[in-house]
Parts: C-alpha cells; sequence; structure tokens
C-alpha cells in the first residue's frame, strides 16, 4: 500500500492538544474494559457521560445500545453507526492498556474478554466526531444521529436496536455510514461499492442415530458416518453447483459425538457457516444444504435430521451513487493515494440491518490500524487475533476523520 505522507489527520480534525489527549483516553480506557456482546452496560454509561458533558440527547435503544441526536436547525438527518462489543480472547500484547477482564458467556463460562476486533477504535473515533460537531455548530445544520451499537459479534445487536423501535425512538435518516478497522496500513482507508460484506448464515445440525456396541455395528445406524459423508459431501454445492464467479463458501467449524471408542453413539452434531454476495446463491446453497444433509440421511436410514438457525448476518450492501460521492470527500481531505478501492470481503457485519430496516442507502469501508513496519513484516495481526491491537496514531485520527468528512459532506452549510 502506498501512503501519503502529507497527511495530517490531526489538523484535519482540527484537534488541540487536549482533545487529542482526550481522543487517546478514551481508546485506552476502551480497550482495558472491553464488554461481550450484549452486556456493554458500563461501555453504554462511558458514552453516554461524554454525551452528556457535550449537551448531546441521547436514548438507550436494544438494552446496551445508545445513540445521541446532536440537532443543530433545520437539515439532513444523517446516521453513523459504531459498535462497541468485544469478544471472549484473552490479549497478548505488551501495551500498558492491554485488557485483563474477564466475563461470562451465556451458558455461563467465565472467558477472558479484549477488544480483539478493534470496535474500541470505531467507539473512539465516534465520539471524538461528536465533540468535534458539537462544539463547530457554525459550521454545519441538520441532525447527526450517533449510533453506538452493541452484540455486532453475535449479530443480535442492530437486530435489537431495530426491534426495540430506533427508528420510531429517533428521526429517520438520509443515509447511514459506518466503517471498521481492519489489518492494512494505518492512515488508509479502503472503499468499494456495490456488495462490500457477506450475508453469514449459522446452522446447529443433529443428526440421530442407533448407538449399539462398536463390536455389532450391523445393530446400529451410525451417525458418525452419516456425518462424515454430509461435511464431505457439502464441499461440491460450491464447487459444482455455483458459478466459478460466483462468491460462496461453505464451513463446517464444529463436530462432536460420542463418548467412547467402542460405542457406536446415538447421535451427533455439527456447526456450519455459510457466506454468500447475492441473494440468488445464497438462497442456491442453503436449499443445496438442506437437500445434501436430508438426503444423505435418507441414505443411512437414518431418522431426519433437525437443523437449527443459530444467526444470520444480512449482507452490506454500499450504494453506488452514494459511495462514489464519499470516495471523492474522502480523497480529499485524506490524500488521493491513501483511499484504495477494495474488493468485497466474505467476512460479515450487521450493520446493513440498520438501513435497511427503513430502505435507505448506505456507506461502509474500511481503515487500517498498523504501521509501515508491522504491514511490511508477514505477521501483521488479523481480526480476532489476541494481538490485534492497532496503533493509536494515524489509526484513531484517520477514522475520526472520515467519519467527520462523511457526515460534513451532507450537512456542511
Amino acid at each position: 500500500m502506498s501512503t501519503d505522507q502529507s497527511l495530517q489527520p490531526a489538523d484535519r480534525l482540527e484537534l488541540g492538544e487536549d482533545l487529542r489527549a482526550r481522543m487517546l483516553e478514551f481508546y485506552r480506557h476502551l480497550h482495558a474494559n472491553p464488554e461481550l456482546s450484549m452486556q456493554e452496560h458500563r461501555t453504554a454509561e462511558f458514552i453516554e457521560a461524554h454525551l452528556d458533558t457535550l449537551g448531546i440527547e441521547h436514548v438507550r435503544v436494544g438494552g446496551t445500545g445508545v445513540v445521541g441526536v446532536l440537532r443543530n436547525g433545520d437539515g439532513p438527518v444523517v446516521g453513523f453507526r459504531a459498535d462497541t462489543d468485544a469478544l471472549p480472547i484473552e490479549e497478548d500484547s505488551a501495551v500498558a492498556y492491554r485488557s485483563t477482564a474477564r466475563g461470562t458467556l451465556e451458558d455461563g463460562t467465565e472467558v477472558p474478554v479484549m477488544h480483539g476486533c478493534g470496535h474500541d477504535t470505531h467507539v473512539t473515533a465516534l465520539m471524538t466526531a461528536a465533540e468535534v460537531l458539537a462544539a463547530d455548530r457554525d459550521g454545519w445544520a441538520g441532525t447527526v444521529l450517533l449510533i453506538f451499537q452493541p452484540g455486532e459479534e453475535t449479530a443480535a445487536g442492530a437486530k435489537a436496536m431495530v426491534e426495540d423501535g430506533l427508528w420510531e425512538k429517533v428521526p429517520r435518516p438520509e443515509v447511514v455510514y459506518g466503517q471498521h478497522v481492519m489489518p492494512g496500513l494505518a492512515g488508509t482507508v479502503e472503499i468499494v461499492p456495490g456488495a462490500v460484506m457477506a450475508y453469514a448464515d449459522s446452522w446447529k445440525v443433529t443428526l440421530f442415530g442407533e448407538q449399539s456396541h462398536g463390536s455389532q455395528p450391523q445393530d446400529s445406524i451410525d451417525p458418525i458416518v452419516l456425518g462424515a459423508h454430509i461435511v464431505t459431501r457439502l464441499q461440491s454445492i460450491v464447487a459444482r453447483e455455483i458459478h466459478p464467479r460466483r462468491a460462496a463458501v461453505v464451513t463446517v467449524g464444529t463436530f462432536h459425538a460420542g463418548l467412547k471408542e467402542n460405542i457406536i453413539p446415538a447421535s451427533a452434531e455439527f456447526t456450519l457457516n455459510i457466506r454468500t454476495m447475492d441473494d440468488d446463491v445464497r438462497e442456491r446453497v442453503l436449499a443445496s444444504v438442506r437437500r445434501v444433509i436430508a438426503a444423505e440421511a435418507a441414505a443411512s436410514g437414518a431418522p431426519e435430521p433437525r437443523i437449527e438457525e443459530l444467526y444470520r448476518f444480512p449482507r452490506n450492501f454500499n450504494d453506488p451513487a452514494e459511495t462514489e460521492a464519499l470516495t471523492g470527500v474522502l480523497r480529499g481531505v485524506l490524500g488521493e493515494g491513501n483511499v484504495l478501492e477494495a474488493e468485497p470481503k466474505m467476512g460479515s457485519e450487521d450493520f446493513g440491518a440498520l438501513p435497511a430496516a427503513l430502505g435507505v442507502p448506505s456507506v461502509f469501508w474500511f481503515f487500517g490500524g498498523f504501521d509501515q513496519a508491522t504491514v511490511d513484516s508477514g505477521t501483521m495481526p488479523v481480526n480476532h487475533s489476541p494481538r490485534f491491537v492497532p496503533v493509536p496514531e494515524p489509526t484513531l485520527w484517520t477514522a475520526a476523520t472520515a467519519a467527520l468528512a462523511a457526515i460534513r459532506s451532507k450537512v456542511a452549510r
């Protein structure tokens, strides 16, 4: 990646030393105090306290979601979303603000917790943007929705906010923006029109057989053999049923069966993750997965398997016209060489559920989080790694600059 060395995000943001120090303090606090999905109680309170100091009204939506409503006269309504949750990961870094937090999963398991996907940078950027906008009311007119969304990692947060009446509680935006830190050079942004992130469907499949002694296979229906055939056959869906130029991924992430080597068990269980970029491909793949599971069970003389949906991520789709306009804006504030054209990513996000609930356009982009030496090292941490700790400079300033540029492109006087 190339980078425009003239980029000075702090100057672009008109940050004084005090605000620059607060931005770093926000980031370090959030990183050191992560919370699991839909449990972001202290994080929500931290955000609300900041909005209170700025005189920005706010409302709770979806449990631990917070939406600041920054009103400044007549004008467009623009939404900007930052996700707030962290992951059950034990941090492996040497930063002074490393997380030692613990949390409890839904099943009662105690786990370490870390902002291993960089949501702390997202929250910091939007908190900083809110402070700049609140202090510069002469430069813009309209309403800005500061959407701090919980539960992105489990696809629960955006859904919870919408079902809790998000769009009845705040003004209707004409566009919703969002961004995400990724492995890449700090100071750069990647953006792509159209489909930008994939649908993700996750299922749990339970196979039923007939338990028997391992020495008496004739009296069994072996769910492990059945499962092995299903797992193998599923890989042929993408390879032989989907056009080579259409994207799809079918992953079996877990497989559990049996308790002892000489007992053919009564059941087996596996989980699936299915990623697609288009509606028609998604429907084709999901139908094919169901067909394979049912057919292999029938071929084994086994009862009908049970399929349960664990969660579903929507596709993220960047409105082409809005994306083209914003790309020009970002290049103007970040530098031509710092705004890169990207390929769609097979990763998933629930951001798309927010604009989709209203049918309004959205734009979602990515910003880098690591210095040149780390990028060149070949060992750059990826999202969900215990070493995924973005460098503060110029990561935070770039993210805040991009957020402000997007918002101001709609509400500037």
